[in-house]
């Protein structure tokens, strides 16, 4: 049930597609197929192998935090991924319909006994992975940044 909402695309000044929402279930199956659709707009920009990784890596860990933390898996629940390339930055938004959280509360994984923990890394890595993250006030919506050249 991966639908693409065609009514969210917007072209900028050069012609390109602005912005592309997709919207899924929450469920983890459809992690990979919004990543690649993600991935798949970046092949016009030649953009370097590990920047892609990284894109990747954060935009799933960032989606599956939304769809497990954020909806509780409640397939009934929608979660949110809008993306767009602008002056060389990939935005992806992903906003889930739970209630939010302080990530001020998110414990260091990097210290003390949350280093042997099997969770708990992904804002950890999407931060230093990613060249912006920011959360909104509700704590249900992430946008990350990552500069494309």
């Amino acid at each position: 049930m991966l639908r693409l909402d065609l009514s969210a695309f917007l072209r900028n000044r050069e012609g390109r597609k602005k912005k592309v929402l997709i919207k899924i279930p929450s469920d983890i199956k459809f992690i990979r197929k919004v990543s690649s659709k993600i991935l798949k707009s970046l092949i016009p920009y030649n953009v370097d192998a590990d920047k892609v990784f990284d894109i990747k890596l954060c935009a799933e860990e960032a989606i599956r935090n939304a769809i497990v933390h954020g909806n509780r898996s409640d397939k009934k629940l929608v979660v949110k991924v809008t993306y767009w390339v602008e002056w060389d930055n990939m935005n992806i938004e992903i906003e889930d319909e739970g209630k939010g959280f302080d990530r001020r509360l998110i414990p260091d994984p990097t210290v003390g006994d949350n280093i042997m923990k099997g969770s708990g890394r992904g804002v950890y890595l999407i931060k230093k992975l990613m060249d912006g993250m920011k959360f909104n006030k509700a704590g249900n919506k992430i946008r990350l940044v990552k500069h494309l050249k």
